[in-house]
């Protein structure tokens, strides 16, 4: 019998993702060709490899055996595209990542400059995606490597079959309203101001719960708000307080907020994951290898900047990059 490995790769999709409408999602093809290539593969092996007999298609006792053999397919086809880099001067191929829109602003577009200039057969796609949904793309491929944010203060969360690499420790600061006369100073002025609040799950709301729970006060969140732009607009109004990374600070003008005085607020940590190969003792692939050495590069660079934009660093230990003295941004 020919087996098709064009539609070995749809069945695989259909098979990690759970059903036909995501896998054809992944692989940019409409319901209606996912379904076609699987009736052909069928008629290939001369077996039926889809339930289809209840409502949520699910492969039959043939298809998930065929479904293995189709995940070591790709994962030979894979190694083999990493052992070929090693007969060429230019590392070449797309690179998906996945990011949020701070990274994306400061670290991603002064990677993808100097990617452009060191390896142009390099092609970095951009996804803004984050959290849970990126690291379950990671896993089934769909994306080469996730940006990640979590607070400090928490251990890093373990990961099998990926690798982690620390790119940028990200301070924290408690900015105001540039308005206000008497801005807070210290931790036990926060207490009875209105937030301008992160979302729980996001690093910026990890941290505002450790900073409450440790100083034992109840934040008064008048808003809870995704993405730092609108949280900015809305402390630059008057409308609360916030907790935000430097990296948050370079998008606003001057005078806009005030950096407060409050200090010790902790910072989030910044890393780049990506999937290990199973075959050659956990070495990355080279490619993307390539991009998280830009990206951390770029972060570097970044990390010096951020002193002459907003400052020199504090006294209290906080690495080269982060914000010193309180001060309207600029």
């Amino acid at each position: 019998m020919d087996i098709d490995p064009r539609r070995l790769r749809v069945l695989h999709e259909v098979a990690r993702r759970g059903g036909v409408m995501r896998a054809a999602e992944a692989l940019h093809l409409t319901a209606s060709a996912v379904s076609q290539q699987l009736a052909q593969l069928e008629r290939e092996v001369g077996l039926a490899l889809i339930d289809r007999s209840q409502r949520r298609v699910s492969l039959t006792p043939a298809g998930r055996v065929l479904a293995g053999y189709a995940e070591r397919v790709e994962d030979e086809l894979a190694e083999a595209r990493r052992e070929l880099t090693r007969f060429t001067e230019r590392l070449a191929g797309p690179v998906t990542i996945a990011a949020f829109p701070t990274v994306i602003t400061h670290m991603l577009v002064p990677a993808m400059r100097d990617l452009a200039e060191r390896h142009p057969k390099i092609t970095p796609v951009i996804h803004e995606l984050y959290g849970q949904p990126a690291l379950q793309e990671l896993r089934l491929g769909g994306v080469d490597i996730v940006i990640t944010e979590q607070d400090m203060s928490l251990p890093p969360l373990p990961q099998p079959s990926l690798m982690e690499r620390t790119l940028y420790v990200d301070e924290f600061r408690v900015v105001v309203p540039a308005s206000w006369p008497d801005p807070p100073c210290a931790v036990a002025d926060l207490a009875d101001v209105p937030w301008v609040a992160g979302w729980p799950e996001h690093a910026v709301g990890q941290a505002l719960e450790r900073l409450a729970a440790l100083h034992g006060f109840e934040p008064r969140r008048q808003h809870v708000i995704m993405e730092f732009g609108p949280m900015l607009a809305l402390v630059a109004a008057g409308h609360g307080v916030a907790i935000v990374p430097t990296l948050a600070l370079l998008d606003v003008q001057k005078g806009d907020v005030r950096v407060s005085e409050v200090r010790d607020v902790g910072a989030r940590r910044i890393a780049a994951l990506t999937r290990i190969s199973r075959t050659r003792s956990g070495e990355p692939d080279p490619v993307q290898a390539v991009v998280i050495g830009a990206i951390a590069e770029a972060t570097q660079a970044l990390g010096e900047s951020l002193v002459g934009h907003l400052g020199s660093p504090g006294s209290s230990g906080e690495p080269a990059g982060q914000l010193g003295s309180p001060e309207s941004v600029g």
